[in-house]
């Protein structure tokens, strides 16, 4: 990507870049590419922002669709279920490394902020 002179990454929701994110975060902030993904871990890492819902969300209702499954229920007849809370993580170190100005307004809405 960076020899490629990306502008800005999106990474996709993807069980494969989920269990990279740290890593990805890392590859993100070292080569200086404005990226956003759907973890926290990922913004911590060094990452941009993430917005996505809580783990312990995802988790949770990951083991309510096992427990359903087990006991019977077909999988093609559950529920699509969608996160009821989605967080805002802004790594304000990286956007200033970056040299990217992060408005206040976003700031102010954002779940946290990583100085």
């Amino acid at each position: 990507m960076a020899d490629l002179h990306v502008g800005a990454l999106l990474i996709a929701n993807d069980g494969f870049f989920i269990n990279q994110s740290r890593q990805l975060g890392t590859l993100a902030s070292r080569h200086a590419v404005p990226t956003i993904f759907q973890t926290r871990e990922f913004a911590a890492a060094g990452g941009l922002a993430s917005y996505g819902g809580p783990d312990q969300e995802q988790d949770r209702q990951t083991g309510v669709y096992v427990g359903r499954i087990l006991k019977g229920e077909r999988p093609a007849e559950l529920p699509v279920v969608q996160p009821t809370k989605v967080e805002l993580i802004i790594n304000l170190k990286t956007a200033k490394a970056l040299g990217i100005m992060v408005p206040l307004a976003l700031l102010s809405r954002a779940d946290e902020v990583i100085e």
